[in-house]
This record gives structure tokens, sequence and C-alpha cells, in this order.
């Protein structure tokens, strides 16, 4: 395996990363400046305007790329180019909790600037199906697969399970698929707001993804194409006569785009068959284009890309000074909330942040990768 082509591998996982999270940071400035017109899951497309349904269904792809690639990156750092195959589970352990410490903890604060309430979001999410990952590495590959394929086809048949509150397993339950609180009370209150279940899933099928980057870079191509191929044409198939993999089925609408609106209207939480067949499809097919990318813009997503638990972190308490600026001196103009009135300004907004937040991720991404301080792994 030559550096040359390993650097390429390494560019391509990095420009998908930072490609989401770009459509991470606009999903977040609509959550902070227009949270006065928020969107249900899935959306309701007799109310939600056509920009702000496909601003949000962009946004949906980030939550299944960044565990598939976790899981990935589990694979690529178990098996490195040069030097012998290593263990990952100490790895994933640490790095699983640390997550887990982190959205509990410095996440949680970031959004509202209080701790009343943790929400247990995808940076837990992650962790959890780190956790589960390293526990199930001692499983034959095969195996692995089976469970991931498992997981993700089978999880939506559980939907008519369910737990009332103080029934024995609703913790659990609460945990792996419904979304629900696990606490409520005056002084705390604790909502899982990502079931893991799902999640667990990708990140084995993003693990055992891991030698596609073992072959040539023609035939890993062939390979990624083939895989969002099909995983497109298995959901044109179930959704087009709402077979099975998703709880809303789609109608006719009086239009095409809002035909379209309720084919693509897929449940996040937990994330649907049909909601993983689209985002980790058209991620394979990205996947196999952006090793052919070699233009400057590339580059920034890579930088992007390179760093993506520092951006998270970044863009979060930059998010909540300026909202908290803008309350300060505004005040609030939509009830009890600052906002602005288009979704031109959510999308002006983003790239403003976008560029201003480029250099200190930059300095960074050169930094961290420049060091050999251990504890930057984890940023």
């Amino acid at each position: 395996m030559t550096t040359a082509l390993l650097k390429k591998r390494i560019d391509a996982i990095d420009m998908m990363r930072g490609l989401v999270i770009l459509l991470m940071l606009l999903d977040h400035v609509r959550e902070r400046f227009y949270y006065h017109a928020q969107v249900s899951d899935p959306m309701d497309i007799s109310i939600t305007e056509q920009g702000r349904f496909f601003s949000r269904f962009a946004a949906h792809f980030c939550a299944p790329v960044f565990v598939f690639l976790t899981g990935l990156s589990a694979w690529l750092y178990a098996h490195p180019a040069q030097g012998a195959p290593r263990s990952a589970r100490g790895f994933l352990f640490k790095r699983g909790l640390f997550l887990i410490v982190l959205e509990i903890t410095v996440i949680t604060v970031s959004w509202m600037g209080s701790y009343h309430t943790v929400w247990l979001q995808v940076i837990w999410a992650i962790g959890v199906s780190m956790l589960v990952l390293a526990a199930l590495l001692a499983l034959p590959y095969r195996s692995l697969l089976a469970l991931g394929l498992l997981i993700v086809f089978g999880h939506n048949a559980l939907t008519p399970i369910s737990f009332a509150p103080g029934e024995w397993g609703y913790s659990l339950w609460t945990i792996l698929h419904d979304r629900n609180y696990l606490l409520q009370s005056d002084s705390l209150t604790i909502k899982a707001s990502y079931p893991v279940l799902p999640w667990i899933g990708v990140i084995l099928l993003g693990y055992v993804a891991g030698p596609l980057y073992t072959m040539a870079a023609s035939t890993r191509r062939r390979w990624l194409l083939c895989l969002g191929a099909a995983c497109l044409l298995l959901l044109i198939l179930l959704r087009g006569f709402n077979i099975y993999g998703e709880t809303l089925p789609w109608h006719m609408q009086t239009s095409a785009i809002g035909s379209l609106m309720a084919i693509v209207n897929f449940t996040k939480y937990p994330p649907s068959l049909h909601f993983l067949l689209v985002t980790l499809g058209l991620m394979f097919l990205l996947l196999a284009q952006m090793e052919r990318w070699q233009h400057k813009a590339a580059q920034v997503l890579v930088t992007f890309g390179s760093v993506p638990m520092f951006f998270y972190i970044l863009h979060l308490y930059v998010l909540l000074a300026l909202y908290s600026f803008c309350m300060a001196v505004f005040g609030p103009n939509q009830g009890a909330l600052f906002g602005v009135n288009t979704l031109s300004l959510i999308w002006l907004i983003s790239i403003v942040l976008a560029v201003v937040l480029y250099w200190p991720t930059k300095w960074f991404s050169q930094y961290k990768h420049s060091s050999k301080k251990p504890w930057l792994r984890y940023l």
C-alpha cells in the first residue's frame, strides 16, 4: 500500500465528514435562530415550507455518516497500513466513555447555557455504540456483519413494542428504541433523544466495511457505487409500495414537490430503515466520487473533517455566545425567543460562520496532526 494511496483514502473520509459537518452547522443555526418555526419528526409537510423541509432533510445525513465512519475508522485503527494489526477495544472503550461524559457535561451546557436538562443526543449515541462495538470485537467478521444487518433491517419490526413510564423495561427500551424521558424532576431532566439500537447496527456495518480500504482504488470505487445503488434501489422498492421500513406511509400530494416531500419524509428518532438507506446510500456514492476530488474546495472539506469533535464543540459554544449576545442587545422578537424571519438568513449566517470557524479549525488540525500528545486523539 503506497503512501499516496493511503493519503487519498484518508482525504476521502475526511471530505465526507467535512461535508456533513457543514450540513450540521446549517441545521444547528436553524435550531438556534429559527426555533420559533421548529419542525416535528417526521416533518408535518402540511405546514413545513419547502426550504425548511429540505434544509432539515439535508441534515439527516449527519448522524448516519458520523456513526458509520466511526466504525470504519475503528477498523482502520485496528489494521494500520504500516505495522501489525492491533486491537481497537481499548481505544473504543475509552473513547466511548469520554464521549458519553462529554455529552452530559460540556455539550449539554452548550445548548441552553444551563444544566437543567441533559439531552442524550448524537455524541451519546456514538459513545454507547463504541462501547458495544468494543464488547463485540471478539466475534467473527461475518457475525458482526450479520448482527449489523439484522439490527439495521430488523429494528423497525420492534416499533409496536412500548413501555409506559414506571413499567419494567421502560428505561432500557427508552435508551435502545423509544425516544423519551429517563428522568423528570424539578432539579434535573434527562431525555434520551437518540435511541441507540439502530446506531449500534450502523457502527457495526461501518466496522465491517473497513476491508474496502485495503482494495485497489478502482475496485473500492466499484464496491462503493454498487453499495450505494443497492441501498437506493431497495429504498425505491420498499418506499414506493409502502412495504416495510418506515412508520409513516407516504401518499400522493397535489403537487410533484409535495409528493417528493411525502416520499422522503423519514423518521429519525429512531432512524427508520428508509432513513438509513437514503443517507448511507448517498454516502457510498459520494465516497466513491470524493477519492477523485483534488480541487481547493475538497481540501477545505478535509480540514473541517479532520477534527470533527473540535469543530462540534467550538460551533455549539459560538452559537450559544452569538444567541446570548442577540438576546442581550435586541431582546426576544419571536415570543420568548430571538430569531430571524427568513430561511435565507439562516443560510447566510451558516456561510459566514463556516468561513469564520474555518481558521481556528485549520489551526487546530495542524496542531493536532503535528503534535505527539495522546490526548489530542480524543478531539
